[in-house]
């Protein structure tokens, strides 16, 4: 009878940790580090309802660190991976490429979101932070790159250094340019900025 309940019990606890969480979205997600990729160089399905809880799953999935704070406003991500908030230095998210005006825990996710956490400098006179890089592609093997600020706003990405996997490729000062065939993820990098997604 005991071993019955416990089966019947440990059943049971399956079945919810399995059902989907309520008002939860399929979005992708990714994490820049201060200094490298944390998570997902091409963003990873998650499926959350909200932009802190598609942090705490990426960090299960990818395992690293993640550590939130609750203040009298609400829980905030104080540390991800090595490197906790300092001054005017700390994590941020974006969804769909704008910061929203609302705490992570917060913002209703949609499916189809795109989620980006990131480390981010602020310019303490303007508080603004770093602009962050998105790379599109235009056809097969051709590609463009943007930088977005806060409001998700973009232009063209001048400058960029064009990355192929783990190795630095080629720059190109219109963000604009093609590729021969290769292997890896592309991603475009540029000082002061986050590091863009990854493509194919």
């Amino acid at each position: 009878m005991f071993s019955r309940s416990l089966a019947l019990l440990a059943a049971t606890a399956a079945a919810f940790a399995l059902a989907p969480v309520a008002d939860a979205a399929r979005v992708t997600i990714r994490v820049e580090g201060r200094t490298q990729t944390i998570f997902a160089r091409a963003p990873r399905l998650v499926v959350a309802p909200n932009a802190l809880q598609a942090l705490e799953l990426a960090s299960r999935a990818g395992e690293f660190y993640v550590h939130v704070q609750q203040a009298p406003f609400g829980p905030f991500v104080d540390q991800i991976g090595l490197y906790p908030a300092s001054g005017t230095s700390g994590w941020v998210y974006k969804v769909n490429g704008a910061s929203p005006p609302v705490g992570a825990d917060q913002y209703a996710l949609k499916d189809g979101d795109t989620v980006l956490w990131y480390w981010a400098d602020f310019d303490s006179s303007t508080f603004a932070g770093p602009k962050t890089l998105l790379l599109t592609r235009t056809s097969r093997r051709c590609y463009a790159a943007f930088e977005q600020d806060d409001n998700g706003a973009r232009t063209a990405a001048r400058n960029v250094r064009v990355w192929i996997g783990s190795r630095a490729r080629r720059t190109s000062a219109t963000g604009r340019f093609c590729l021969g065939p290769h292997t890896g993820l592309v991603h475009v990098r540029k000082p002061g900025l986050v590091r863009s997604n990854g493509l194919r």
